[in-house]
């Protein structure tokens, strides 16, 4: 397996792009970590309106983007390290589940007590039962398989309380009365003074082999990331 190192402070969605990229052009199981700025990503098939509360985010400069995969609405600050793995394998629920079996396994041996769930999060035994740590969303392209993920390192959970807006009956789904009542850092529970320490023990437990972009490379994923931008894919139904 490769890890790629991309290069910092991009825009959520740049990643994303850098994703479909590796997809396109990479003919090994790859990873790579990242992390932006407070932003929301919402799933393909939701609804701006649901999930965003738009009014918050407008005036906290929280940026606020559409993914190309399913699943739910997520929070992203600089406490939350993203994770992106994308393999040649067009089986992408086979891929999903060596993903959540490869990454559960790294967090386990980094001293945290995760396990994957039935909803293809990562869960952590806490005092009161078990947290999500982890939300995670997979999608094929005719060139491969693309995972991605969060990892609640030290979130500010006010934040994402304010900037997501799950409905009523999702949360009772899960039997909870807020997205804070599910969700848990893993800073408490791990011994790394900050996430670029973390981030970087993760990356070296599951793939020691790692290089950067090249100029090529990333010149090519700027052009990729535009359709992301377009204003009718954001607030489309």
């Amino acid at each position: 397996m490769l890890q790629l190192l991309p290069p910092a402070n991009q825009r959520l969605v740049w990643y994303l792009a850098m994703e479909e990229y590796v997809a396109q052009h990479v003919s090994e199981d790859t990873i790579f970590f990242w992390s932006v700025d407070p932003t929301v990503i919402f799933g393909r098939h939701q609804v701006i309106e649901d999930e965003v509360n738009l009014t918050y985010c407008e005036s906290h400069n929280v940026q606020f983007y559409r993914r190309k995969s399913g699943g739910g609405c997520v929070y992203a600050d600089r406490g939350n390290l993203m994770t992106s793995f994308i393999s040649p394998s067009p089986h992408s629920e086979a891929v999903f589940q060596q993903y959540l079996d490869m990454m559960s396994a790294a967090l386990r041996k980094m001293g945290a007590p995760a396990v994957k769930s039935e909803h293809n999060d990562i869960l952590v035994r806490y005092e009161d039962g078990m947290r999500k740590v982890s939300g995670n969303a997979c999608y094929a392209l005719p060139t491969g398989s693309i995972v991605h993920g969060t990892m609640l390192y030290d979130v500010d959970f006010s934040a994402l309380q304010e900037a997501i807006t799950p409905s009523r009956e999702k949360l009772a789904k899960h039997g909870v009365q807020s997205v804070r009542q599910r969700v848990i850092n893993l800073r408490p529970m791990l011994s790394y003074p900050d996430m670029e320490v973390f981030a970087k023990t993760l990356g070296e437990v599951l793939c020691p082999n790692a290089r950067p972009l090249t100029a090529d490379e990333i010149a090519a994923i700027d052009e990729l990331e535009k359709p992301y931008l377009e204003h009718d894919f954001i607030f489309g139904k």
